[in-house]
């Protein structure tokens, strides 16, 4: 007689208790866009205290674009109070490189003197015009308001030494905006001695290490240099340029930081506007009018 294989007893682990008690994540959570644990801490102000949120200075990169803005949070969701964004930088002078370190520090700058200007505080909160890659924090003035406070908000991204979400943060610094922040996270720290180039951090202000990069590329391989700097060619931005070009958009940052909404072209044709949508004794009379003018045209 042959013997018939029995399986083996496999326990269920997801049974009915489990899907009766399973709580779905927020829907941010899911889509892995939302580290709810750090905004929880974020935004949470004190319960003895009324109207008196916390601001953020939120910081995000995509492939072409850097963005900053100053953010607090409602029970509706958050609003923004001021934002900045590194396509607004060519009206400045800065017509290439809008992603790059020195781009992201112009955009936190501008972002600052922006919503100080908003507030009413950006004459007794100037920041530190003088740039010499030195790390200071904006203090309160005397018998006077205390200055603008946000904290860094950075999301998902990596907070690595030297990354550019502390550039724009830096930027913010200089601008006038109090962010509490150390300079253990700037391109020029030792973290063996503990201490921080300031000529390195200023070099990386200014651009110079995308002008150190663009010289070494032109000496080795000069087709690789036309091909990746081909906008910088187009725009006639060479390595020795970078320096005075990022001066002078500091320099025009902090005389007008005001908002200019773009003009859109239309190509001179009017907007194309969507047909309102008839009732039903509209719908009803339109064929009415079909009906006769088909007999019109019979007779």
């Amino acid at each position: 007689m042959a013997s018939v294989a029995v399986a083996p007893f496999v326990k269920i682990q997801k049974n009915k208790a489990y899907f009766k008690r399973y709580q779905v994540k927020f829907r941010r959570r899911r889509e892995g866009k939302t580290d709810y644990y750090a905004r929880k801490r974020l935004i949470t102000q004190a319960k003895n205290k009324y109207n008196a949120p916390k601001y953020r200075l939120v910081v995000r990169f995509t492939n072409t674009d850097v963005i900053c803005q100053v953010v607090y949070a409602k029970i509706q969701g958050d609003v923004v109070l001021a934002a900045a964004y590194s396509h607004e930088l060519p009206r400045y002078g800065i017509k290439v490189g809008l992603t790059n370190w020195a781009a992201a520090y112009a955009t936190g700058l501008l972002v600052a003197r922006r919503v100080l200007t908003k507030l009413g505080l950006a004459d007794k909160y100037e920041g530190f015009p003088e740039i010499d890659g030195s790390v200071q924090e904006v203090e309160a003035i005397e018998d006077g308001p205390r200055p603008f406070k946000a904290f860094l908000d950075v999301g998902l991204k990596r907070t690595t030494t030297g990354s550019k979400v502390f550039a724009a943060m830096k930027g913010a610094s200089d601008g006038g905006v109090f962010v509490p922040h150390s300079e253990s996270r700037f391109p020029g720290y030792d973290a063996e001695a503990k201490s921080l180039d300031a000529d390195t951090l200023r070099t990386y202000i200014y651009g110079g290490h995308v002008a150190n990069y663009m010289r070494e590329l032109k000496e080795e391989d000069e087709e690789r240099y036309n091909a990746q700097f081909s906008r910088f060619i187009k725009a006639g931005v060479s390595a020795d340029d970078l320096e005075d070009m990022y001066a002078a958009a500091h320099k025009a940052i902090r005389a007008d930081p005001s908002f200019t909404p773009t003009v859109k072209k239309t190509g001179g044709k009017p907007p194309r506007r969507m047909q309102k949508p008839l009732n039903a004794k509209q719908r009803k009379d339109r064929v009415r009018q079909k009906i006769a003018a088909a007999q019109n045209a019979q007779e």
